[in-house]
């Protein structure tokens, strides 16, 4: 009989998150830019929280569009660190803005952050066949790599357990466990 993932349990945030977006192959700049802040907002913090407070990053950043996060301000920081919505960490808020710039420029440079990222994989998913949570690293050398590379293209708050739960998320790597249903649908949406 097959199980989801140990990690989302029981709370249905958790399972609706695992069943219809994690792991699932992403070409699109805008959630992938979407997740660059919220992964980044995750930093020391459980991801329910910061899934739970998706909507605020959402209002408050302006629908995850790079180009108007960019042209944020010091008044702008002001009024992100004033609202409970999302997380009030002044690193993460500069580091959001930060990245913003820095996917324009690597949208400017290699046509969009999906053809950047997905660069690194050969543009196919990496695909693990893990039994047990155990087995699932916090990072790996190409986690490692990503991240160094980016943090020399200027990416803030990216390091390579970031980038990993990064690279899981938006399907770069499919880590489902292979008694989970969810991972022969991502190895599928792979061919695609």
């Amino acid at each position: 009989m097959s199980e989801v993932c140990d990690w989302c349990g029981n709370d249905p945030d958790y399972r609706r998150y695992h069943d219809e977006e994690w792991g699932v192959p992403c070409r699109d700049d805008r959630k992938l830019f979407e997740f660059l802040i919220l992964e980044s907002a995750q930093a020391g913090l459980n991801w329910l929280t910061i899934l739970r407070k998706r909507e605020g990053y959402r209002r408050l950043f302006a629908n995850f569009d790079p180009e108007h996060v960019a042209r944020f301000d010091d008044e702008d920081i002001a009024r992100l660190m004033a609202d409970p919505a999302i997380i009030r960490n002044r690193m993460k808020i500069e580091a959001a803005i930060n990245n913003a710039r820095c996917v324009l420029d690597v949208q400017q440079e290699y046509g969009s952050l999906a053809d950047y990222l997905w660069a690194f994989v050969d543009h196919k998913p990496v695909q693990n066949r893990w039994s047990t949570l155990d087995e699932v690293p916090a990072s790996t050398p190409l986690s490692d790599h990503i991240s160094k590379t980016m943090k020399k293209r200027g990416f803030r708050f990216f390091g390579s357990t970031i980038c990993y739960a990064y690279l899981q998320a938006m399907g770069l790597v499919n880590d489902h466990l292979v008694r989970c249903p969810a991972h022969e649908r991502c190895t599928k949406l792979a061919d695609l």
